[in-house]
């Protein structure tokens, strides 16, 4: 069914109350520095994958969700991302940005350009143990990167939702 305009131009203003609109929206001001604060996030993230050899597989609503073929570049990547937002937010209160990263190793199932299956998942999990400014990463990645030269904390074991074992996790000392 094809729907035409109405034809009409608009030919009156109509000024509503900042109170209102800002009840239903929020702070009009806020919003947009929260806009701004998404978008630097955005930069800095596509920039580290671009650099690590990473490929954003999807912009999760609060984060990005992406892959690497290496693990020594997913924590390069990693490292990058948590420095670029400590630059970022350094020395400005209105550019309070704090972004908290969790990494697994494994093969994912792809479909439809998007990853599914026990390493997805297991990085989510990690994700939502890691603290702000921390990079939390799978006992299996610290494994793999043996001899490349990073540094790790002590390793913890925490029982993920979904998963029957407990998982080792190790921060990354960037």
């Amino acid at each position: 069914m094809h729907r035409a305009a109405h034809g009409m131009e608009a030919k009156k203003l109509i000024e509503v109350n900042k109170a209102v609109v800002e009840a239903f929206l929020g702070r009009i001001d806020q919003t947009a520095a929260a806009m701004d604060i998404l978008h630097a996030h955005n930069t800095i993230v596509r920039r580290a994958l671009e650099k690590h050899g990473g490929h954003g597989v999807k912009h999760t609503g609060d984060g990005i969700m992406a892959s690497f073929v290496s693990v020594a570049g997913s924590l390069n990547g990693a490292i990058d991302i948590q420095r670029g937002v400590s630059e970022y937010s350094l020395g400005d209160a209105n550019h309070n940005l704090q972004v908290k990263i969790g990494l697994s190793a494994g093969e994912p199932v792809e479909e439809d350009q998007d990853l599914f299956g026990t390493s997805v998942q297991l990085a989510a999990r990690i994700c939502d143990h890691a603290s702000a400014e921390e990079i939390l990463v799978a006992h299996t990645v610290q494994e793999l990167s043996a001899g490349k030269g990073f540094s790790f904390g002590t390793p913890d074991e925490v029982l993920m939702k979904g998963f029957d074992t407990p998982t080792k996790i190790i921060s990354v000392i960037w």
